[in-house]
């Protein structure tokens, strides 16, 4: 008697890959998120895809358009690193793409966190016969969309704080005789910046940060968009030439004061020209209360789902204080200044550590 071999499929080889693929659309899909997803027959990879820019194909329909004879499909299996979406937005839902073309079996990292989907898209499946493996790398899954879950749950963008620290705990000079940054990383440790910069939606400094250092708070070191630009001015201090009102990138200033007095500050300068597309955005909040709780309440009034905090101890320090962050990146360096301003203090898990050269960068999350 014969005896037939069972082969055994492990799931998570292909999710692994899913999720390779999904990193190769972040900072391209927001507000979407950034999803991959492949299909497999007879265990091998007949199609990949991954979400593409915002308003363009999903991962699922990038991945299944790959497949040249759409015949095979009813015999394939499709995997995805979030739940298919089963509601009209930009695109078509991707559970009726599926449904479409008979694909049986899909198996899917974790189930979307959107109301709109939120297990729908999992019950169109079932409901059309397809078999649904669900919670494959589901860890791993929710970490890669960590941005849309955080955003989707908490009602607020990824809040990520970022800087860098001398080996005497400084992350500025008191003082300095020139209107631009002084760096305290390498050129490295700055070059990943910039590619951090293009993967997050937005970027936030403080108004003495935007003063001292004139900032643009783009990606000049790498490819890829620059992030929405959110600056606190609350009296006007910042020149109205600052760099970050020269509407080349899309620019969110926060004050307290009218928006009518604002617009007629920065309209007096020459270098403003008004973009319809990157238009200077004013919002009003009270500074005297709740300040980082209504920041927040602007970025998901404006769908921003990830933000860097460069700015200062202060503000860096009130995010802290308010225990409004995630994610904290610090570069520590070998230089010392001796004096200046001091580092913040926080309390954070630490996640990971490696070198860019001379600098140390090490990765919190608040636990």
């Amino acid at each position: 008697m014969r005896l037939l071999k069972t082969i055994t499929i492990n799931h998570e080889i292909y999710i692994k890959r899913c999720l390779q693929l999904a990193k190769n659309g972040i900072g391209a899909t927001r507000p979407n998120p950034s999803v991959g997803a492949l299909i497999v027959l007879q265990n091998k990879i007949i199609g990949e895809g991954f979400t593409g820019n915002y308003g363009g194909s999903h991962a699922e329909v990038n991945a299944i358009n790959a497949v040249i004879d759409k015949s095979v499909l009813r015999n394939a299996t499709l995997y995805v690193t979030l739940e298919p979406c089963s509601h009209f937005g930009k695109t078509p839902p991707c559970a009726d793409l599926i449904v479409s073309h008979g694909i049986k079996k899909v198996v899917i990292g974790c189930i979307d966190a959107n109301v709109l989907v939120a297990g729908k898209g999992i019950d169109r499946l079932k409901k059309a016969g397809c078999k649904v493996v669900v919670g494959v790398l589901e860890s791993e899954c929710k970490e890669h969309h960590k941005r849309f879950f955080t955003f989707q749950h908490k009602k607020r963008p990824f809040i990520i704080l970022k800087w860098a620290v001398t080996a005497d705990g400084f992350i500025a000079p008191k003082s300095k005789n020139k209107q631009k940054p002084v760096f305290i990383s390498n050129q490295y440790s700055q070059q990943l910046v910039h590619k951090w910069r293009s993967q997050e939606h937005a970027i936030l400094v403080g108004t003495t940060t935007a003063i001292v250092d004139n900032p643009e708070l783009n990606v000049r070191s790498w490819f890829g968009n620059s992030p929405i630009r959110i600056v606190l001015d609350r009296n006007f201090k910042i020149p109205a030439d600052a760099n970050l009102f020269d509407t080349a990138v899309k620019t969110i200033v926060i004050t307290d004061l009218a928006n009518k007095k604002t617009h007629a500050r920065i309209s007096t300068s020459a270098k403003v020209s008004v973009v319809v597309n990157n238009p200077l955005i004013f919002e009003q909040i009270d500074f005297s209360r709740n300040f980082v709780k209504q920041l927040c309440d602007v970025f998901y009034k404006h769908q921003i789902q990830s933000v860097i905090i460069e700015g200062g101890t202060k503000t860096l320090q009130t995010f802290i204080d308010e225990n409004y962050w995630d994610e904290a990146r610090i570069f520590f360096s070998d230089v010392n200044f001796h004096s200046g301003v001091k580092a913040p203090v926080f309390l954070g898990a630490l996640q990971e550590e490696k070198k860019t050269m001379n600098d140390l960068l090490k990765i919190y999350r608040n636990d």
